[in-house]
């Protein structure tokens, strides 16, 4: 999937590429252990919005980050995801409702 195919169901567009594709997903807040788990085009579900969500998804490669529970990152955190080519949407959804909605996508 990509992650054009989630804009419109609850999901919005914070900053990165519509096209980014999608394999698989990680779901956890813990920086330290999301930075041992995600693996490669993966989207990262999680609460948090603070800057370091950037580097941790840019070092493991992950598809996108998803920000969930209604949570949105600051200009800082936008800027910083722009320039590192990373990926984030947000949505009022929890982790739960995210992760029901990715895996009827099978991916």
């Amino acid at each position: 999937m990509i992650v054009k195919d989630l804009l419109g169901n609850g999901f919005r567009l914070i900053c990165g590429d519509e096209q980014r594709e999608i394999r698989g997903c990680y779901i956890g807040d813990l920086l330290s252990l999301a930075m041992s788990r995600i693996q490669k085009d993966n989207a990262w579900i999680t609460i948090q919005s603070n800057i370091n969500i950037v580097a941790v998804a840019s070092l493991m490669e992950a598809g996108c980050i998803i920000i969930c529970d209604g949570f949105s990152p600051d200009d800082g955190v936008i800027q910083r995801a722009d320039i590192q080519e990373v990926t984030i949407l947000r949505t009022e959804l929890s982790a739960y409702e995210v992760a029901k909605i990715l895996s009827k996508y099978e991916i």
